[in-house]
């Protein structure tokens, strides 16, 4: 396939590169950047007029819920639901069931994403079963194709079985991604501990289930040389942690939700059970801290925690509803509404956090533009205001349905080949 994408406006984080070009794409390869391309062969064109090109979006925290979970998600609804976003690759969870402990499970998971158009890759379980009491053969598991590693939904608190993991992980090059919630401080998931709690008398659970365990890894990190990621960062003091552990020279990643940069614990009573989620929304206090970590770089990812889940088991009283939400569709737009409008963030600096940093963490060669590379593109409408009202992904749990937003998706451009269009 031949195609020309003319008129839009390259915006490339890894190089700096912001101007207006065409992109000329053969054999599923930027064959070339430039003003004016032309072509003698028959191509498909493309016009981006008034639209950003950027690469790929790139989700390092999915569960596309297969194996085991398929009436929530499939590899392929997943998939679809990513093309829609803008993200070209994503990282699946190992919470599957059976769990990803094991090779099998690993090329599963590769063999289905391969037949999505986008690239789905895997972390592998860091302990057997996710149980926290063994590690897995984590050299199997890479050698069968993991990116990383895992437990992701479960804390582990055996300190010493982590830092046996983290030097494991500095053997094989490769980094380990943290749920970093602590049970002892846990009395209710889903909901902070505070006023959305007490108003469904409940405890909650407390941002000191966090920030306890962050404080242990970074030590643990800065002790054995490993590449860790905090997983959906949420609190002020964890930001604080994770800022001083980046500036004492620990090799420290962190993330944040769209929904924690967005939204409060004042949500959940607006939305009930599709403002649950693990760890909770907190406090506005908490917000603001997150959107200071973004602006000066402690929190160096966004990734959405794409967690679907069924309308039927979301409707039922709040302690027994499942935390999670969908994220993957509104992610660029939350971002743009609420980072960039508002001043946060300009759009490049949004865009590092969803291509270029999400690849250095897990060791790809992705995440950025250049002539002779893998053409991952997401082509987007920066200022056109959307509403809301649907989702690819095969669950629908959302507290932003309905919601109106600004930045739409127009194409999606995977390997060459176009995985989305816009038809509205």
């Amino acid at each position: 396939m031949t195609l020309l994408i003319e008129g839009g406006i390259l915006m490339d984080p890894y190089s700096g590169r912001e101007e207006k070009t065409d992109i000329l794409i053969e054999n599923g390869k930027i064959k070339h950047i430039g003003k004016n391309i032309s072509c003698l062969k028959e191509m498909d064109r493309l016009d981006a007029s008034g639209c950003i090109v950027a690469p790929g979006f790139i989700d390092v925290h999915v569960h596309f819920r297969e194996p085991g979970f398929s009436h929530k998600e499939e590899i392929k609804t997943g998939a679809l639901a990513a093309a829609a976003g803008g993200y070209t690759t994503v990282v699946c969870m190992a919470n599957t069931k059976p769990v990803a402990d094991k090779e099998e499970i690993i090329n599963y998971v590769m063999e289905e994403g391969e037949k999505t158009g986008i690239t789905v890759l895997t972390v592998g379980c860091i302990t057997k079963n996710m149980e926290g009491k063994e590690l897995t053969d984590m050299e199997a598991l890479k050698k069968g194709g993991a990116i990383g590693f895992s437990d992701d939904g479960k804390p582990m608190m055996d300190n010493l079985l982590v830092e046996e993991a983290m030097k494991e992980g500095v053997r094989l090059n490769m980094p380990l991604s943290f749920h970093e919630e602590d049970p002892n401080y846990v009395w209710e998931s889903g909901v902070n501990a505070g006023k959305a709690a007490k108003s469904l008398g409940l405890k909650g659970a407390s941002s000191r289930a966090e920030w306890e365990m962050i404080k242990r890894d970074i030590a643990l990190a800065k002790k054995t040389g490993a590449s860790i990621n905090i997983q959906h960062i949420s609190s002020k003091k964890s930001i604080e942690l994770v800022r001083e552990g980046k500036a004492s020279g620990g090799n420290i990643h962190a993330e944040v939700t769209p929904h924690h940069f967005s939204l409060t614990e004042d949500a959940v009573t607006i939305y009930g059970t599709m403002a649950k989620m693990n760890p909770p929304l907190r406090q506005e206090e908490d917000r603001q801290a997150i959107l200071d970590g973004l602006k000066d770089g402690t929190i160096d990812i966004i990734a959405t925690d794409h967690a679907p889940h069924k309308k039927e088991e979301k409707e039922v009283p709040f302690p027994k509803a499942p935390s999670g939400i969908i994220g993957l569709e509104t992610a660029l737009s939350l971002g743009i509404t609420n980072l960039v409008k508002k001043g946060v963030l300009s759009m490049m600096e949004l865009l590092e956090k969803m291509t270029i940093n999400p690849a250095k963490l897990y060791r790809m060669d992705k995440g950025y533009i250049a002539e002779g590379k893998t053409a991952d593109l997401v082509i987007f409408h920066p200022d056109k205001l959307w509403k809301v009202e649907k989702f690819a992904s095969k669950s629908w749990n959302s507290p932003f349905l309905g919601e109106n937003l600004y930045g739409k998706v127009e194409y999606t451009i995977a390997k060459g080949n176009i995985v989305f269009k816009n038809e509205n």
